[in-house]
């Protein structure tokens, strides 16, 4: 029987993604493990491959295809002896794609058809119950409730023959909450109004002006989507301390002249990294991330650093901040940022953390506030060292270099005092930079 490759779900996130290429072509011979395609998610480009073996009997869908949806048929690999004119003669089985990690398998989909699946069904308790589309259908058709039927397929899901086996009962009435439709239409144009205007509103405003539309990619739809609930979501406060930097200035050099033989050369981020990193240990009340009903207080120090892209940003980890040396946060950052840039980072090294660094200071600006990233409780937003006129602790006035740097809070999980506490330890680290090597 033909079997159905789907669009595999290559990270938690995923919803959909683009088709960048095609590996193989129909006729293709292919193995287990081997590379299918390449798949542009919001974040990477990687590559997908094979589970079964077979020959690839039909490419459903293009290479450059945009927004194909998670689980839906892209290909169809037929197995020995079978041949195209076997496609679509019966349901096909489907390929499951092998999940990505610490993610549910995906529930697959079932040959396509004219009429479209009714939408996934849910479970007594609000969790998603997984069916193949063929199994909603023959259910929507018989009236079953798909949440009273146990599915014998792989990871439990739901198949034609659990449906067609089942006794007909009344399906749980999903169509009662649409006499209520009227009532919920003005609140859902009142949610329509606050997101602002709409594409053809803002495009009838520039009428007679020239301008060229540029499509959002992935990446941009996503920071947009998920920035905007950040803001909206997140009770930020702010915390703000100007860092004195001619100590450390005066260390880098030391250690950058020791560290030559080695290849390595320290930058001033690499010294943030690591304050930011034992900081979390001197404060560790404010490790900790918010986890909707409950915080989660984090024992390593995990650190995010914002990093620019070509058509966004990432925020790559390096895991475990606080116990690695100055040189080895230094060498893993700039791998990290290397790849990102090339969006070869896989997603276990872009997601998690507890903390964010994003530093603006190389391109001139002075200060910012940055917009913290769920579901982390901070992010320290760092400007440019420039001498300015201090008065000493002596009472004299003198020179120095100071950074300016704004720590973006979320009251949830960090109290006023416990962010100040914070910042503080990070301006101590900083401006007494031999202590963090003791």
């Amino acid at each position: 029987m033909p079997t159905e490759i789907l669009m595999p779900a290559l990270s938690p996130t995923m919803e959909e993604g683009t088709l960048a290429k095609w590996l193989v072509k129909e006729g293709d011979t292919v193995n287990s493990g081997d590379l299918l395609a390449e798949i542009e998610t919001d974040k990477a480009t990687m590559e997908f491959e094979a589970v079964d073996e077979g020959v690839v009997g039909k490419i459903l869908v293009p290479e450059g295809s945009e927004g194909v949806k998670v689980n839906s048929p892209i290909a169809v690999l037929l197995e020995d002896g079978e041949s195209a004119d076997d496609i679509g003669a019966a349901p096909a089985k489907t390929q499951d794609a092998a999940p990505a990690a610490d993610e549910a398998p995906a529930p697959a989909a079932a040959a396509a058809a004219a009429t479209p699946a009714p939408a996934a069904p849910k479970s007594s308790d609000g969790s998603r119950l997984f069916a193949t589309p063929l199994a909603r259908r023959i259910a929507a058709d018989k009236g079953l409730d798909l949440s009273a039927i146990k599915g014998s397929g792989p990871h439990g899901r739901i198949i034609k023959a659990d449906v067609e086996n089942a006794t007909a009962q009344p399906a749980a009435a999903a169509s009662a909450p649409a006499a209520d439709a009227p009532k919920a239409a003005a609140p859902a144009a009142g949610a329509a109004m606050a997101q602002g205007p709409t594409t053809d509103q803002v495009i009838a405003m520039y009428q007679g002006r020239d301008f060229e539309e540029v499509k959002l990619d992935g990446m941009r739809k996503t920071i947009a989507a998920r920035l905007t609930e950040a803001k909206q979501s997140v009770p930020h406060f702010y915390l703000r301390r100007d860092i004195e930097l001619d100590a450390l200035l005066a260390f880098r050099g030391q250690l950058n002249k020791n560290l030559e033989g080695r290849g390595v050369k320290l930058s001033v981020n690499d010294f943030i990294i690591k304050a930011c990193a034992l900081a979390l240990q001197q404060v560790p009340e404010a490790n900790a991330v918010w986890a909707g009903d409950r915080t989660l207080q984090m024992t390593s120090s995990d650190v995010a650093v914002a990093v620019a892209i070509e058509g966004g940003l990432f925020t790559p980890v390096l895991q475990d901040a606080d116990q690695k040396s100055l040189s080895a946060l230094s060498t893993q950052m700039k791998d990290l940022a290397a790849r990102a840039r090339d969006r070869k980072l896989a997603p276990n090294e872009y997601q998690g953390g507890s903390f964010a660094i994003s530093n603006l200071g190389m391109f001139g600006i002075d200060n910012f506030d940055a917009i913290i990233n769920p579901p982390h409780a901070a992010i320290l937003a760092v400007g440019a060292g420039a001498k300015k006129p201090v008065v000493g602790a002596d009472g004299e006035l003198k020179v120095a270099t100071v950074m300016s740097t704004t720590l973006s809070v979320d009251h949830r999980v960090i109290d006023g005092a416990m962010g100040a506490n914070l910042l503080n330890a990070i301006k101590d680290n900083l401006e007494n930079p031999m202590g963090m090597l003791a």
